[in-house]
């Protein structure tokens, strides 16, 4: 993936699922979430356990199918191992982009959602890409 092709997916996408976040400002997946936020996404946490509650005042979902618009971009913080069951759900949304986070590594689940159309983002945070690229609002 290269750097044209990052900025591309960050510029197009405008709705994101987050999946994994945490309510524990400490956790990496809040400060992205507050990120993605400040920068005019649409970002729709996704985390079973918090299912009903918010974050960052946003309502949790408990599963990709749950959220009530189309999502352009899924954006995975969870263990690799999980990503391929992710992928298929990504899939079933229509989302345009799956993107897994740092450390976050799946080749199966590239495959998987490329073969479909998808655009595959892994071992990268956009909370760092965005500003590297020069796209922070």
């Amino acid at each position: 993936m290269t750097d044209s092709d990052i900025a591309d997916i960050l510029t197009s996408v405008k709705t994101i699922a987050l999946v994994g976040a945490s309510d524990n400002p400490a956790r990496a997946s809040h400060g992205v979430m507050a990120y993605l936020l400040e920068q005019g996404y649409q970002v729709f946490p996704v985390n079973p356990t918090l299912a009903g509650q918010e974050i960052l005042g946003q309502k949790v979902f408990g599963s990709l199918v749950e959220i009530p618009v189309k999502v352009d971009m899924v954006d995975v913080f969870r263990r690799s191992e999980a990503v391929y069951d992710l992928a298929q759900e990504a899939i079933a949304i229509d989302a345009k982009v799956l993107w897994m986070q740092l450390g976050v590594i799946n080749e199966q689940a590239a495959v998987l959602a490329k073969n479909v159309g998808m655009r595959v983002v892994m071992d990268r945070c956009p909370k760092i890409e965005i500003p590297r690229l020069g796209l922070a609002k």
